[in-house]
C-alpha cells in the first residue's frame, strides 16, 4: 500500500475539520478533500477506470487537479497532468501517448476526449459538500505502481513521459518535509502551474504529506502577488527566476512577508546577485535548488540551517548522491567540472514506451542529466551550463551562463539569454538577447561595454538585442531554442 494515496484520510481521521487545501474562496477541511477524493474515486471507478490506467487532468490551477491526483491513486492508477494551453493537436499526443482512459477537464477536455476516444469526467462535478460516501475497500495503490506521468517540454523533439512511481514521490516528498523540517504549521503557495512536477510534488505533495495546508494561487500575476502573500499568509512558495526578478522590479510599496520562513527558486539558474539583492529587500531567504522531473523534481537545494552559497544549487538533499563525472563516466573530485549525476530513490523509473532513451540517461543507476556543474569541497554544487549550450568559439569553449551572469549585473537588465550562432570561420560566436527592466532603457553598445569590462574577449557576445521580452515557457524558464532559429536572429 502507498503511504501516499492514504494522505487524505489519514489526515481526516487524525483531525476532520483541520485546514487542508485553499482555491480562491473555497476552503477544504480534511474531512471534506477525503471525501471528494473518494467520491471522484468511486466515478472513475464507474467508468470503469482500474489499478494500472491513466487518468488525466486539465485544467488551469485549481483545487481540483489536487483531488484528482489522490483520486486516481485510490484507484491504482496514474496520473498525467495536461498543461491546458496546450494546442488541440499537442494535448491529444499526450493523451493518446500516455494510453490516458479518462480526461478530467472543462468543456474542452470533453471535446478532445472525443476526438481520441476516450471517457470524460466533468471537472465542475468534482467538489462538493457533501460528506456521505458509499464504503469501499479503501485505496489500491502500491509503492511500484506509476503515480505521474509528467511530460517534459518538448525542447529537443517530442515531449517524452517521465515514469514516476509511488516509491519514487515518496522518496522525493520525505526528503524535501526533512529538509525544510516541513510540519503542520507550514502553508504551501502554489505559484508554478499543477502540470508539472514541482507544483504537484514540492509545492503540494510534500506540505500535505507533513499535516500542512496548500493554497493554490491564481496565475501569477506581479500587482496582486504581494496581496495574496499578506491574505493567504504562507510560510514558502517555489518559483522561477524571472519572477523573483519581475516582482524585484515591479514592487513598488513596502510588503508584509512575515509570514514566510523561506523562498525557493528552481527550473533555471538564478541569478547570485539577483538572490541577494531580493533577501534583502523583503528580508525573506531565497534557497536556490536543482533538479528534473527525471529526479521526482528536486536533487540540490542550499540549507535554510547552515551556510547558504548564492551561485551554487546547494547540497545533495537528503537519500541522494550528486556527483559530476567525465565523458567516459569517471567520477571527478571537487573542483573539477563535468557532467552532474544524480543517484537515489527519487530517480524515474524511466520515460514511458522509450527504454532506448531511457538507457541513454541512467546508467549503472545514476540519472545522467545533460547538464554541467562543479561540486565545491563542501558538496555544494554549481550548475555551470547546458551540455548542448555550450558554444565553442575558434576552439574555445564558451558558457552561456557565465555572459548571462555578467549581463544579469548590469542595472537595467531584467532578462538575458546567451545562444550560438553559427559563423564561417570561427564556427560559432555567442549571440546574447535582452529585455530590459520596466521603465529602463539600454542601448547594445551599452551591454557591449559593460561585458568588455568583465569578461574575456572571446566570450563578448558578437551581437546584443534588445527586446521588450524574451520567449518562455509555461513555467516561466527562458526558452533558447526559439532565439537558435535562423528567424530569430
Amino acid at each position: 500500500m502507498s503511504p501516499l494515496a492514504e494522505i487524505p484520510f489519514a489526515r481526516a481521521a487524525q483531525d476532520p475539520t483541520g485546514s487542508c487545501l485553499r482555491d480562491g474562496e473555497r476552503a477544504f477541511d480534511n474531512a471534506r478533500f477525503a471525501a471528494d477524493v473518494r467520491r471522484l474515486a468511486q466515478r472513475l471507478g464507474a467508468l470503469g477506470i482500474a489499478p494500472g490506467d491513466t487518468v488525466a487532468v486539465m485544467l488551469p490551477n485549481c483545487a481540483e487537479i489536487v483531488t484528482t491526483m489522490f483520486a486516481a491513486w485510490y484507484r491504482g492508477s496514474a496520473l498525467t497532468p495536461v498543461n491546458a494551453a496546450l494546442t488541440d493537436d499537442e494535448a491529444r499526443y499526450q493523451l493518446q501517448d500516455s494510453a490516458a482512459a479518462v480526461l478530467v477537464g472543462d468543456e474542452r477536455a470533453r471535446e478532445l476526449a472525443a476526438s481520441v476516444g476516450i471517457a470524460w469526467l466533468d471537472a465542475a462535478s468534482i467538489d462538493g459538500d457533501d460528506l456521505a460516501v458509499e464504503p469501499d475497500d479503501g485505496p489500491a495503490a502500491a509503492a511500484d505502481d506509476f503515480a505521474l506521468i509528467i511530460y517534459t517540454s518538448g525542447t529537443t523533439g517530442r515531449p517524452k513521459g517521465v515514469l514516476l512511481d509511488h516509491a519514487n514521490l515518496d522518496a522525493m516528498s520525505g526528503s524535501l518535509v526533512e529538509h525544510f523540517s516541513l510540519s503542520a504549521a507550514d502553508t504551501s503557495l502554489l505559484v508554478l502551474p499543477l502540470f508539472h512536477a514541482n507544483g504537484l510534488i514540492a509545492g503540494t505533495l510534500a506540505p500535505l504529506r507533513a499535516g500542512g495546508d496548500v493554497v493554490v494561487a491564481p496565475r501569477f500575476a506581479p500587482d496582486t502577488f504581494w496581496e495574496l502573500v499578506e491574505t493567504a499568509r504562507p510560510t514558502y512558495f517555489s518559483a522561477v527566476p524571472t519572477i523573483y526578478a519581475v516582482l524585484d522590479a515591479r514592487t513598488t510599496r513596502e510588503v508584509d512577508t512575515s509570514s514566510l520562513r523561506f523562498l525557493v527558486c528552481g527550473a533555471a539558474p538564478m541569478p547570485a546577485e539577483l538572490i541577494m539583492r531580493f533577501e534583502k529587500r523583503f528580508g525573506v531567504p531565497v534557497v536556490e535548488g536543482y533538479g528534473l522531473s527525471e529526479s521526482s523534481v528536486a536533487s540540490n537545494i542550499n540549507p535554510l540551517d547552515g551556510p547558504r552559497k548564492p551561485g551554487t544549487v546547494g547540497i545533495a538533499l537528503p537519500g541522494q548522491e550528486v556527483a559530476v563525472v567525465s565523458p567516459s563516466g569517471e567520477h571527478l573530485p571537487p573542483g573539477a567540472r563535468g557532467e552532474v549525476v544524480i543517484r537515489g530513490a527519487n530517480v524515474m523509473r524511466g520515460y514511458l514506451g522509450r527504454p532506448e532513451e531511457t538507457a541513454k540517461v541512467i546508467k549503472d543507476g545514476w540519472l545522467h542529466t545533460g547538464d554541467v556543474g562543479i561540486v565545491d569541497e563542501d558538496g555544494y554544487l554549481r550548475i555551470v551550463d547546458r551540455i548542448k549550450d555550450l558554444i565553442i568559439r575558434g576552439g574555445e569553449n564558451i558558457y552561456p551562463k557565465e555572459i548571462e551572469e555578467c549581463l544579469y549585473a548590469h542595472p537595467a537588465v531584467l532578462e538575458a539569454a546567451v545562444v550560438g550562432r553559427p559563423d564561417a570561420v570561427l564556427g560559432e560566436v555567442p549571440v546574447a538577447y535582452v529585455a530590459p527592466r520596466p521603465g529602463r532603457v539600454v542601448a547594445p553598445e551599452e551591454l557591449r561595454v559593460h561585458c568588455a569590462a568583465r569578461l574575456a574577449r572571446y566570450k563578448v557576445p558578437e551581437q546584443f538585442e534588445v527586446r521588450t521580452e524574451l520567449p518562455k515557457n509555461s513555467v516561466g524558464k527562458l526558452v533558447k531554442g526559439l532565439l537558435r532559429e535562423p528567424s530569430q536572429v
